[in-house]
């Protein structure tokens, strides 16, 4: 997996995961493209437009995001010259020559990168990512843990991105190329994972899911974080579960509400791809089935688990209800699978990343988020 590391102010940060990622952000461009005409026959314009709509909210409430979003617009013409000739065999000439034809216009580029940051909200979570997430405190730190699914063909568009800034908490995440807020950690130990859900209604006023994660990563706790969410409003359903050394909080967002789920008295939360608590007038419309079996079975193994590092791992492991289990593999009809699993320390503030299915990971990968020196 590449590591892509930034610091610097929000265009200096956006410029070098832009420079440094092109080409897995132009093969995901590409592969969101297919995904969403297949599923839904809506042409990637026509997304893009819907994506458009966020731009009064980021430009008055979120200008830094949006900087860091923008500076495609920089680098458009020597993203696509570079990769023209990189490309692997197995994308349709077609669909490279519609990619360049889009990107002729002056802001094709920023345009698809901002729908990639709000892929959640188009076409109300037909974006639908799998996963099994819990934050479990104990008398000596806090972990934080899921496998993120999703279809293998976005597994080689993931990166490792550290970001350190000067008047934030560093940051080190794993996310989709392209994506400025997902899955990690930073340096003040706070840490966040995300469920998908699907349920009709977008909000085009309040902030949208991914960009609601890397808002939790900006946080120095997980109370600033769960503040800060329910103050900004999350844009489409999904669970955002946040924590820190103290324990977690599960925010169950719709465009309508956040609902706050807190640590039972096992001092846990698990989660997985429906809701858990009440959303009055919200209809949901749960797609993963298994979603169900899933939650039952985290939480029947908990019983007999541990609030340990290695103990969590193997929770991760399990194929009860093969192939569509916690560890999650590929089908006759669906390509989607555990691409990662993430366990967080967040007294540490450090985590574990297995690339892969966790019983048979890629690849290992330990985060740790730069801590700067105060003086």
């Amino acid at each position: 997996m590449r590591t892509v590391n930034c610091e610097g102010d929000p265009y200096e940060i956006g410029f070098k995961h832009g420079f440094e990622a092109k080409a897995e952000i132009l093969r995901g461009i590409i592969f969101y493209k297919q995904f969403l005409f297949q599923t839904t026959k809506q042409a990637w314009f026509e997304a893009c437009e819907v994506a458009e709509k966020f731009l009064p909210v980021l430009q008055r409430r979120f200008p830094d995001y949006l900087t860091e979003i923008r500076v495609w617009l920089m680098l458009s013409e020597c993203m696509i010259l570079d990769c023209w000739s990189s490309w692997e065999s197995s994308y349709e000439t077609d669909m490279l020559t519609v990619e360049i034809g889009l990107a002729a216009g002056a802001d094709v580029p920023f345009s698809s990168i901002l729908t990639l940051n709000v892929r959640t909200e188009i076409a109300f979570g037909m974006f639908l990512d799998g996963s099994t997430a819990l934050s479990w405190k104990n008398s000596d730190t806090s972990f934080l843990a899921q496998n993120w699914d999703w279809r293998q063909e976005q597994k080689d568009n993931l990166i490792r991105l550290r970001i350190e800034r000067n008047d934030k908490p560093s940051i080190d995440m794993i996310t989709e190329a392209g994506i400025i807020g997902k899955i990690g950690l930073n340096s003040a130990g706070v840490g966040v994972c995300l469920n998908a859900i699907r349920a009709r209604g977008v909000d085009f006023d309040k902030l949208p899911c991914h960009l609601a994660l890397r808002r939790c990563l900006d946080s120095t706790s997980q109370e600033d974080a769960v503040a800060a969410l329910q103050h900004a409003g999350v844009a489409s359903p999904c669970h955002i579960l946040v924590a820190d050394s103290c324990g977690g909080s599960g925010l169950e967002c719709s465009s309508a509400d956040i609902v706050v789920l807190s640590m039972s008295s096992q001092e846990l939360i698990v989660h997985t791809n429906h809701y858990i608590g009440r959303h009055p007038g919200v209809e949901e419309n749960v797609h993963i089935e298994d979603s169900y079996a899933r939650l039952a079975r985290i939480q029947e193994l908990m019983k007999s688990a541990k609030a340990e590092l290695g103990s969590i791992q193997k929770l991760l492991e399990d194929e009860d209800g093969y192939p569509t289990a916690i560890n999650r593999q590929r089908t006759d009809d669906s390509t989607i699978a555990t691409m990662f699993s993430i366990v967080m320390d967040l007294k540490g503030r450090s985590a574990t990343v297995q690339v892969g299915r966790p019983s048979a990971a890629d690849e290992t990968l330990d985060l740790q988020p730069h801590v700067p020196n105060i003086n």
